[in-house]
C-alpha cells in the first residue's frame, strides 16, 4: 500500500491510499480509500507507518534538549536594532568582532558581571540565556571578550562622534557632571585617592565625567585620575566638543562645583560657549547682604525673579525660593546642630570627670575639631577652650543669617533672555537631574559599573564607555516601556503643566495611579502589574527558547507562548516575538 497524490486540473489534488496487485501477470493499482480529507499531520503518520517506520510514544517523540531565558534578550536586542546602536560601531571592523561589542553591551544591561562571566553566559555551551545563540556567536573565549572591549575602547573617538551627531546639534543644551567610583587593586595609573562620592575613602578611584543631551540622553563619557578636581575636567570636555565633535555653539549646563567663576573665565569665555550654572553659597550671601539685589521682599508674590548685580557684567541672575527646600535645609541643619552639640556635651565631660580628664588646649582642640569638622557646624557655635576648661554655645547670629537664605538660589547664565527666559532657564538647570539618574543607574544595581577591577588605563576606559552604551540602550528602552513601569509616563506633559519650574515635580495623575494601584492603566482588556526596570527584565526573562528534539535526530528552537505581560512589553519597544 501507498498514499498517491493525483492531479485533479484546477482542484487540489486528490490523496488516495492504494495498493498494488498482480493479476494475470500484469501490475494492477485499486484505491482503497479517499485520503483528500485528511489533515496534512495525519497523512505523514500513515506513509510513516506504511514505510515500516518505528513510531515511538508521545512522550518519548518530542524531547525539550535545552531551555534558556530568552524574552529579555529579545527586548534588548530587538530595541538595539530599532535604535541602530550597532551603526556607531565602525563599519570597518570584522562583523565578529562588531556583533562580540553589541554583545557585551547588551549582556552588561541584562546581566552585569565580569568579562570571563560574561564570555560564558555567551558561549553555547555555558549560556545563561540566548544572546549568544541569537547573534549566532558560537564558542565565545575570554580572550576574544577583552579583545572586544579593547577594540570598543579603541573606538570611542568614533562611537561618541556617531552619538553626538544623532543627538546634539549647534545650539543644543548639553548637560554635564562629574562622579567618582573606586578600584580594586593598585596597578591602574588613574587610580589616585581623591574626594570619594562612594564613601570609599580606603580605595584609589577614578573621576567619570559624562555629557547628556537636554532630555538625558548620553553621548559621551571621560576617565580621569582619580585625585583631578571636578572644575579641572572642564578642559578636554571643551576640546572635545570643538575638535572632535565640530560643535562651535553649545550651551553648557553644569552645577556650581564644576562650573566654577575660574573655569567660566579662563575656559568657557574663551571658547565661546554659553553656560547655565548655579552660584555657591557665599555669593549668594554676598548678594543678599544689606543694600543687595537678593532682597526678602522679591518674593513676596512669587517664587523667581530676575535681577542683575555689577558682579556679574553682562549675565543673568534668576533667583528661586522654594518652601519646601527651606524647609528641608532647616529640618537638617537642626538635626546637624543638636547631634553636634550632643558630641561636644560628651568632650565637656571628659574635661569636667576626675578621673583621667581630658587636659591641655591643644588636646581639647583637635577633639573640637573632629566634632565640628564631621558636619561642618564649626560656623554656628561659640567655642572657648583653656588647658583646664571647656564650653560651647550656639551662635544665634550665624544661625539665623544662614536660615535667612533657606530654601534660596540663584541660577546664572550668560544667555539672552531673548533665547532663554527665566523659567527656561531654571528647567534648563533643574534637567541635570537627568545625569545624576544616570549615574545611579551606572553605578548601582543597573549596570554595576563599580567596583572597577581592570589595571590599564585604556581598558578602564573601555569598561566605563561599555556601561555608558548599555545605559544608552537602557535610556530607549525606558522610554518605550514607561507605561508598564513607576516612571513617569510623560514628564513633558507634566512639566508642562507645572505652575512654576520652581516648584516640586508632582507626578502626573497617571503616575500617582500608577502607584497606588500598582496597576497599569486599564487601557485595553484588564490592567498589568507595574514594574520597575530590573523586575520587568526579570519576568521577560521567564519567556524562554527551547530547543525541542522532535523523534530521534529532528531539533527545533520552539519559544514559549508569551504571558500578556510579555507581550504588551515586546509591543511597546516595537518588537516581535520570535525564536
Amino acid at each position: 500500500m501507498y498514499v498517491a497524490v493525483v492531479p485533479n486540473r484546477g482542484s487540489p489534488p486528490a490523496i488516495l491510499l492504494r495498493e498494488s496487485y498482480r493479476e494475470a501477470g500484469k501490475t494492477k493499482n485499486r484505491t482503497l480509500a479517499n485520503l483528500s480529507r485528511w489533515p496534512a499531520e495525519r497523512i505523514e503518520q500513515l506513509r510513516a507507518v506504511l514505510r515500516g517506520d518505528k513510531l515511538l510514544p508521545a512522550a518519548e517523540a518530542v524531547e525539550i534538549v535545552r531551555a534558556l531565558p530568552h524574552g529579555h534578550v529579545l527586548a534588548a536586542l530587538g530595541t538595539a536594532r530599532r535604535i541602530a546602536l550597532d551603526a556607531v560601531l565602525p563599519r570597518r571592523a570584522p562583523q565578529r568582532r562588531r556583533d562580540l561589542a553589541l554583545a557585551l553591551i547588551i549582556a552588561r544591561l541584562l546581566e552585569p558581571a565580569a568579562k570571563l562571566a560574561t564570555a560564558r553566559m555567551l558561549d553555547p555551551a555555558t549560556a545563561s540565556h540566548s544572546l549568544g545563540e541569537m547573534l549566532g556567536l558560537g564558542r565565545v573565549t575570554a580572550k576574544e571578550v577583552y579583545a572586544a572591549l579593547d577594540w570598543l575602547g579603541r573606538e570611542q573617538p568614533f562611537i561618541e562622534a556617531q552619538l553626538v551627531r544623532r543627538h546634539l546639534k549647534n545650539g543644543a543644551l548639553l548637560l554635564y557632571d562629574v562622579t567618582s567610583t573606586y578600584l580594586e587593586g593598585r596597578c591602574c595609573e588613574l587610580a589616585q585617592h581623591g574626594y570619594s562620592r562612594d564613601h570609599r575613602g580606603d580605595r584609589p578611584q577614578i573621576v567619570i565625567g559624562l555629557m547628556c543631551a537636554a532630555d538625558g540622553c548620553p553621548v559621551a563619557v571621560e576617565v580621569f585620575e582619580g585625585n583631578t578636581a571636578d572644575p579641572l575636567t572642564l578642559s578636554s570636555q571643551i576640546e572635545k566638543l570643538k575638535q572632535r565633535f565640530r560643535l562651535q555653539r553649545v550651551v553648557m549646563v553644569g552645577d556650581r562645583g564644576v562650573l566654577t567663576s575660574a573655569r567660566l573665565e579662563q575656559t568657557l569665555r574663551p571658547a565661546g560657549l554659553d553656560w547655565i550654572t548655579a552660584l555657591r553659597a557665599p555669593a549668594i550671601k554676598q548678594l543678599a547682604a544689606e543694600g543687595g539685589p537678593l532682597q526678602p521682599s522679591l518674593f513676596d508674590d512669587r517664587d523667581m525673579a530676575e535681577i542683575t548685580s555689577p558682579d556679574y557684567p553682562g549675565e543673568r541672575l534668576v533667583v528661586c525660593k522654594n518652601p519646601l527646600l527651606a524647609e528641608e535645609r532647616a529640618r537638617k541643619r537642626a538635626e546637624l546642630l543638636a547631634a553636634t552639640e550632643k558630641e561636644l556635651a560628651r568632650i565637656a565631660a571628659r574635661v569636667q570627670r576626675a578621673r583621667s580628664p581630658l587636659r591641655g588646649a591643644a588636646a581639647i582642640g583637635q577633639a573640637i575639631g573632629a566634632v565640628l569638622g564631621r558636619r561642618h557646624m564649626a560656623k554656628h557655635f561659640q567655642i572657648s577652650i583653656t588647658d583646664e576648661a571647656f564650653s560651647f554655645a550656639r551662635d544665634p547670629v550665624s544661625i539665623a543669617a544662614e536660615a535667612a537664605l533657606d530654601g534660596i538660589y540663584v541660577i546664572r547664565t550668560n544667555l539672552p533672555a531673548a533665547q532663554s527666559d527665566a523659567a527656561a532657564t531654571v528647567r534648563a538647570y533643574k534637567s541635570l537631574s537627568g545625569v545624576e539618574h544616570a549615574f545611579r543607574s551606572l553605578k548601582t544595581v543597573d549596570l554595576e559599573l563599580r567596583p572597577v577591577f581592570h589595571w590599564t588605563a585604556p581598558r578602564v576606559r573601555a569598561h566605563v564607555l561599555l556601561c555608558m552604551l548599555a545605559y544608552y540602550l537602557q535610556w530607549h528602552m525606558r522610554r518605550s516601556l514607561a507605561p508598564m513601569l513607576f516612571d513617569e509616563p510623560d514628564p513633558a506633559a507634566r512639566d508642562a503643566q507645572r505652575s512654576s519650574p520652581v516648584a516640586k515635580a508632582e507626578p502626573s495623575p497617571a503616575a500617582r495611579r500608577k502607584a497606588a494601584r500598582k496597576r497599569t492603566e486599564p487601557a485595553e482588556g484588564e490592567p498589568l502589574p507595574v514594574h520597575s526596570f530590573h523586575t520587568l527584565l526579570g519576568d521577560l526573562a521567564t519567556l524562554t527558547r527551547n530547543v525541542v528534539r522532535l523523534g530521534r535526530d529532528r531539533l527545533i528552537a520552539v519559544l514559549a507562548t508569551p504571558t500578556r505581560t510579555q507581550r504588551h512589553a515586546l509591543d511597546l519597544l516595537g518588537v516581535t516575538p520570535i525564536g
